[in-house]
């Protein structure tokens, strides 16, 4: 009887806190949108804000608002999602960190891709975005493949990312040394990921993505925390297993290629948004197992994960363009913030391997 209570009064606080992390994360959001559109090179109070989304054409605020701040923060918000849902529901599968699609070469071979296209057939606008795509769904097929030995086991298939991430790195950095000047600029944003070229049409081609393509990987989350506990006691529990990784790894990759489509590869988000979603707006001490399987609705973290990839991204963006001497684009901005924990990361397996 008295473990039945305590068992009740866990779930609870388990519930409790699920719910603040949405809530906390949702808040977060809201308040850096609002800033985002109020706050800039110049200040635009909530009242005029209003006025301009009810239609005013008021001189310089509407286009300020309307066609530069607006699409901005939309895309931010619909690609930081997107990124953050694809990296969770990988790391989820794999039970490992470091397996995000941007550390095991998915965006690297979007990016590559869509600068051929850029180089070498002088393409723009939506065929190089949707290059990017092929690319990303191309690697992520050549990535399963050869990292199958009668299953996937998930260091090898970290170890053969990261491999051909290095190859298609550089592939990517011969095709900039023979582009021309004229694409040479265009070309380089599929280095570092940016905003600059954000509009409204294609952050709503963006979330259309998003709600189709996530609500179909989010189909999928009871079966992506059963695989936490392995193949074959997932296997028990009716997880039908290759259905349900490669329709993970097709959703995912979608999600990913798709904002880098329209970004460019903003480092590290994938990477970073499922780990900060399950730690650092938990109050309290919690067992690693908890972090592992804390979520909403499912347990898989999927839902916190794309909150919190578009927080990182639109506070990455904001900071870049206004909070330092310089304007850097969002993809300096995130490299910065992931790179010290990638190192972290390694460095904790290796004690793990030495001791």
């Amino acid at each position: 009887m008295s473990t039945a209570v305590d068992m009740s009064r866990q779930r609870r606080r388990q519930t409790s806190r699920r719910r603040g992390v949405l809530c906390a994360l949702s808040l977060g959001l809201i308040a850096m949108i609002a800033l985002t559109l109020m706050l800039g090179q110049s200040f635009t109070d909530p009242a005029t804000l209003v006025r301009v989304f009810s239609g005013a054409a008021i001189p310089g605020v509407s286009f300020t608002v309307m066609d530069l701040r607006l699409p901005r923060a939309v895309m931010a918000c619909v690609a930081g999602a997107s990124f953050g849902l694809g990296g969770a529901a990988f790391q989820t599968m794999l039970r490992n960190p470091l397996a995000s699609p941007d550390i095991i070469g998915i965006s690297t071979g979007a990016s590559t891709a869509a600068v051929f296209a850029i180089v070498v057939f002088s393409l723009g606008g939506a065929a190089v975005s949707v290059a990017a795509i092929l690319g990303g769904l191309g690697v992520a097929l050549l990535i399963y493949l050869l990292s199958w030995r009668q299953g996937v086991s998930g260091t090898r298939l970290i170890l053969v990312g990261i491999g051909l991430s290095a190859m298609f790195q550089s592939a990517t950095a011969y095709l900039l040394t023979q582009a021309p000047s004229w694409t040479l600029q265009e070309a380089l944003r599929w280095m570092t990921g940016s905003l600059n070229s954000a509009t409204l049409p294609g952050a709503l081609t963006l979330c259309l993505s998003l709600l189709i393509v996530g609500g179909l990987l989010m189909s999928r989350a009871r079966g992506l925390e059963a695989l936490r506990l392995g193949d074959d006691l997932a296997s028990g529990l009716g997880v039908r297993l290759s259905t349900t990784r490669v329709l993970t790894i097709l959703t995912a990759v979608g999600l990913v290629a798709s904002a880098t489509a329209l970004t460019g590869p903003i480092a590290f988000v994938a990477f970073l948004s499922g780990p900060i979603a399950f730690v650092a707006f938990l109050s309290g001490p919690i067992s690693a197992l908890l972090m592992q399987r804390f979520g909403a609705g499912g347990g898989s973290g999927l839902i916190p994960a794309a909150l919190t990839g578009a927080l990182l991204v639109i506070m990455a963006d904001y900071v870049g363009q206004f909070l330092l001497p310089a304007r850097y684009p969002v993809g300096i901005i995130t490299g910065v913030l992931g790179a010290p924990y990638l190192i972290y990361l390694i460095m904790r397996d290796n004690r793990r391997s030495a001791s």
